[in-house]
């Protein structure tokens, strides 16, 4: 006799054990601890007709973006389609989501996700991945506004309630609701102290608004709770934008060396993402920063040509660009090349409209051709979701924008782009800095003094 989960939602299991340890590899996932997949992979070994156990293996993998998890990905997916029959219509969505992204069609896949909670409002592991999913593709409407389509089924009675305010707390962030974001943050973190990915959706309220001391606090009065989960990279990263909005160098490189650089290559692709995107930063402020640019690269290189996402193929290119490596240049932009010519998944668009430019640009600002960068992001620079991730993260594209206009000395250009950042960030030190520079360039002193007093003023207080 089918049974259902905590929320209702129906499974096509008789076994009450095999629904709550699920449930429980489930809860591990949302709270970023312990090692949920392999949880429920074990479970699978003495249970392998468990359609919701396959279902939940498989839709976790499709979230690493990385070739060495697809075998095992594949492998659930063929189990739970060879006992489709069994299934139930919401696993049979789960199933079809599954296959859909196996085959590069994140779009379908997604589609899939929501016709299930269309059905299932309540289905916690359909909303999360389509709301992940919407994250990856930078899908921004949809990372607010999927999670609006079910809010209403859900209250605090329900298990699980707390995650979804958290989602939806990034998706207005993303959408610069931010007083509602913040709102249903803090909600959230009040439910479930250790939930790290609303602490990380306040954080990036925080980061969007210039709140750099606030964002400070926000995040060191709260790492007892999340300093201890996988999330952690990621939470050290935002950390660090504060302390480099500040100017706080020093504090930066000591996060970057204590939290975001692991001793051994350990091809965690989201590891591997935080560091080169504040190696990058730091590049941006011509820092040096010694040999980390080598041994980020070394990480990197192995999956060099892997061509399934272009979010993690610029950042390899930062790597390999900042290091000098030639011949992983062309690998990076070779395989590219010939993806596009032979590929037909959602990840074409993401590579052609901004990741071939972005890592062209991204050669060129480290060969010292800065005017050569400019040229090819302007024309992408109201385009750049499309890469997926989030606005903080893809502000390195703007930022290196800004950057290349001044080393160029085109100097009007980057006070018009200067303009827009502090425009929409008015406490930031360093969108004055830009600013100052810009107008120094261009000879008118006394506005660039204002500029550079803002500067500092701001990062005094």
């Amino acid at each position: 006799m089918a049974m259902t989960d905590s929320r209702g939602v129906p499974v096509s299991c008789d076994d009450r054990g095999l629904i709550d340890a699920v449930e429980a590899a489930h809860e591990a996932a949302l709270s970023f601890v312990g090692s949920p997949v392999d949880d429920v992979v074990a479970l699978l070994g003495d249970n392998p007709r468990f359609v919701m156990g396959h279902c939940f293996a498989a839709g976790m993998l499709t979230q690493a973006m990385e070739t060495r998890v697809y075998e095992d990905m594949v492998h659930h997916l063929k189990a739970a389609e060879a006992l489709w029959d069994q299934a139930n219509d919401r696993e049979r969505g789960h199933i079809q989501a599954i296959r859909a992204w196996v085959k590069g069609d994140f779009h379908a896949a997604i589609e899939a996700w929501d016709a299930v909670l269309v059905e299932y409002p309540l289905d916690l592991l359909a909303l999360q991945l389509a709301h992940l999913s919407d994250v990856l593709l930078g899908d921004t409407i949809n990372q607010r506004d999927r999670i609006a389509r079910v809010f209403p089924a859900w209250d605090e009675n329900l298990p699980g309630y707390g995650y979804v305010l958290g989602f939806y707390s990034f998706g207005l962030e993303e959408n610069r609701d931010y007083a509602k974001a913040e709102e249903f943050g803090r909600r959230a973190v009040a439910l479930n102290p250790r939930d790290g990915y609303a602490i990380h959706a306040v954080a990036h309220v925080m980061e969007m608004q210039g709140r750099q001391a606030g964002g400070i606090w926000w995040m060191t009065s709260r790492e007892q709770d999340w300093a201890g989960s996988h999330f952690a990279n990621h939470l050290w990263w935002h950390l660090s934008l504060y302390h480099l909005d500040l100017g706080q160098v020093d504090r930066v490189l000591a996060i970057h060396d204590s939290k975001l650089r692991g001793a051994d290559p350990s091809h965690e692709k989201y590891e591997e993402l935080d560091s080169t995107a504040l190696l990058w930063r730091l590049k941006l402020l011509d820092v040096d920063v010694g040999d980390r640019w080598r041994r980020l690269a070394d990480k990197w290189e192995p999956s060099a040509a892997d061509t399934l996402y272009a979010f993690n193929d610029v950042h390899a290119m930062m790597t390999f660009a900042a290091d000098n490596r030639r011949d992983a240049i062309a690998v990076v932009m070779n395989a590219n090349e010939r993806y596009l010519d032979d590929a037909n998944d959602a990840n074409v668009a993401m590579t052609r409209i901004v990741g071939i430019p972005f890592s062209r640009a991204i050669v060129a600002f480290c060969q010292g051709r800065y005017g050569e960068v400019v040229d090819l992001l302007l024309p992408i620079r109201y385009r750049t979701q499309y890469l997926g991730g989030s606005h903080a993260q893809r502000d390195v594209i703007a930022w290196t924008l800004v950057e290349a206009a001044l080393r160029a000395r085109r100097f009007k250009l980057a006070l018009a782009l200067a303009n827009e950042r502090t425009q929409l960030r008015p406490t930031s030190p360093n969108n004055w800095r830009l600013t100052a520079r810009a107008l120094r360039g261009m000879g008118d002193i006394a506005s660039a003094e204002r500029a550079e007093a803002r500067a500092h003023s701001i990062s005094q207080n």
